[in-house]
C-alpha cells in the first residue's frame, strides 16, 4: 500500500495536455486505470489508488476539461468515444497493454468500450454503479446540476450547496463529509472563489443529446465476458437499478455484485464493502 504519486501529463490525439497521477506498483502485474464520473477528477480515487498501489501500479486520468487537464477547444469532442481514445494515447506512451478498469459511471461506460474495442486488453474490471442500461430519472437528476457555474466563498458554503443537491445519495454524511466532497470536485480559482473543477461546456454534448435514442451498449459490455468483473451499486442509485445490476450478473458469469448501503449515485469507493470486493477482484487479474 502507498499513498505517494507523481503528478505527470500525456498527449491527446488532437494536441491537448492531459494530467495522470501516477502511483508506483510492481511491473510484473497489470496496472490498475482508474477512470472518474462525468463532473469528476482524480482525486476521487485517492483512498482507492493508494489502497491499491505498492502491489499495483495505478493510474488515474483526469479527462479532458477536469482536474489539470487543458480544456476541449472543441466542446462538442466532450463524449466517452474521445475520452476513450485520450486514455488510449496515454496507455501508448505508458505502454500498456493489459490493464485492470476502474470506472466510476461515465468511466464505467469508457470501460465497456475499451473492451468492446479490444477485450483481451482488460485483465478485470470494475463498473461502478453504471451499466448497460441507465435509468432515466438519474440522467434528468444529473442535467439538472451540470454546467451551472455556481462559484463560493469559502468551502463552507461549498459544501452546503452540494449537500442541497446530493443529500439524498449521501443521507449519512456529516458536514465534514460534505466539506470533503467539495474539494475532491472543487478548487480554489484565481479570484479566491471556490468553483467546480471542470470545464462548464462539457454540459453541451451531454444536454444536446436529450431525446436521442440511447445506444444499445449490451454488446459492449458482452465483451468484458472474459474478464472477473465486479459491479458496485449503490442502494439509493438512482442511474443503475437493482434489476439491471442482476441482469448483469446473471448474463455475465463470472461477475460479483456488491451494493452499498445508504449510498445512492455514485459510492466513493473507500467504503469497507467496496474496497474488499475490489481487493478480491484485483487479486484475480492477471
Amino acid at each position: 500500500m502507498g499513498t505517494g504519486f507523481t503528478d505527470r501529463f500525456w498527449e491527446s490525439p488532437d494536441g491537448l495536455k492531459l494530467h495522470y497521477r501516477d502511483y508506483d506498483g510492481r511491473a510484473d502485474r497489470a496496472p490498475v486505470v482508474c477512470m472518474h464520473g462525468l463532473t469528476r477528477n482524480a482525486r476521487d480515487f485517492a483512498a482507492l489508488a493508494g489502497h491499491l498501489a505498492g502491489d499495483r501500479r495505478v493510474l488515474v486520468p483526469e479527462m479532458r476539461g477536469r482536474g489539470e487537464s487543458e480544456y476541449a477547444r472543441d466542446t462538442a469532442s466532450y463524449t466517452p468515444a474521445t475520452y476513450v481514445a485520450d486514455v488510449e494515447a496515454l496507455l501508448a506512451q505508458e505502454g500498456i497493454e493489459r490493464f485492470v478498469a476502474v470506472g466510476t459511471s461515465l468511466g464505467g461506460l469508457m470501460t465497456m468500450l475499451f473492451a468492446a474495442a479490444d477485450p483481451a486488453r482488460i485483465a478485470g474490471a470494475v463498473l461502478n454503479d453504471i451499466g448497460p442500461e441507465v435509468e432515466t430519472a438519474g440522467l434528468a437528476r444529473i442535467g439538472e446540476y451540470l454546467g451551472q457555474a455556481r462559484n463560493f466563498p469559502t468551502w463552507m458554503h461549498a459544501a452546503r450547496a452540494l449537500e442541497e443537491v446530493h443529500a439524498p445519495a449521501h443521507p449519512g454524511f456529516d458536514t465534514e463529509d460534505w466539506i470533503a466532497m467539495a474539494k475532491r470536485g472543487m478548487a480554489v480559482q484565481p479570484n479566491g472563489r471556490i468553483a467546480f473543477d471542470y470545464d462548464m461546456a462539457i454540459a453541451e454534448p451531454f444536454q444536446g443529446g436529450e431525446g436521442a435514442a440511447a445506444p444499445d451498449l449490451w454488446p459492449a459490455f458482452d465483451a468484458l465476458a472474459s474478464a472477473p468483473l465486479l459491479i458496485v451499486r449503490g442502494a439509493l442509485s438512482d442511474l443503475l437499478s437493482d434489476a439491471t445490476a442482476q441482469a448483469m450478473v446473471a448474463r455475465h458469469g463470472d461477475a460479483e455484485l456488491v451494493t452499498v448501503p445508504d449510498v445512492g449515485h455514485a459510492p466513493l469507493l473507500d467504503e469497507p464493502e467496496a474496497l474488499a470486493a475490489i481487493d478480491r477482484l484485483v487479486a484475480r487479474a492477471a
